[in-house]
C-alpha cells in the first residue's frame, strides 16, 4: 500500500484529501507544514508528497526544493489554489502540479501516474 504525505496549513484540506486517499487505498500521514520536512520525511517514508505551495508559515516551493536537495527520486505534487505557480520556475523541481479543487479527481489520478512511473522496472 503506498504513503502518501500531505503537506498543507488548512486544516480542512488535510482532512479532505486525508479522507479521499484513504477510500483510494492509500496510508496517509499529514503535516501542518514544510518545519522539519525531511526528518519528517526519514521518519513516515512516504511514496509520495502532496505539497501546498502558500502555506502560513513556509514557502512550498523552498520545501520542495529541500526535499530534492536530499531525497531527490521522493515523487512531489505541488498543490495550490493559484494557476499561477505553475510557471515559476521553482516548481519545474515537482512531479506534477494540480490546481486545488474539492474534486480530487485529477490530484487522485496524478498521485497514480506518479507512483507509476517511480516503481523500478
Amino acid at each position: 500500500m503506498a504513503k502518501v504525505l500531505i503537506v498543507d496549513d488548512e486544516k480542512h484540506i488535510r482532512l479532505l484529501y486525508s479522507e479521499e486517499l484513504k477510500e483510494e487505498g492509500y496510508e496517509v500521514a499529514v503535516a501542518a507544514d514544510g518545519t522539519d520536512i525531511l526528518e519528517r520525511i526519514g521518519k513516515e517514508r512516504p511514496d509520495v508528497v502532496v505539497l501546498d505551495i502558500k502555506m502560513v508559515s513556509s514557502n512550498g516551493l523552498d520545501v520542495l526544493q529541500e526535499i530534492r536537495n536530499t531525497f531527490y527520486n521522493l515523487p512531489v505534487i505541488l498543490c495550490s489554489a493559484y494557476g499561477s505557480y505553475k510557471v515559476d520556475v521553482k516548481s519545474i523541481a515537482a512531479d506534477a502540479y494540480v490546481v486545488k479543487s474539492s474534486d480530487l479527481t485529477e490530484l487522485k489520478s496524478k498521485i497514480a501516474q506518479v507512483l507509476e512511473a517511480s516503481v523500478p522496472g
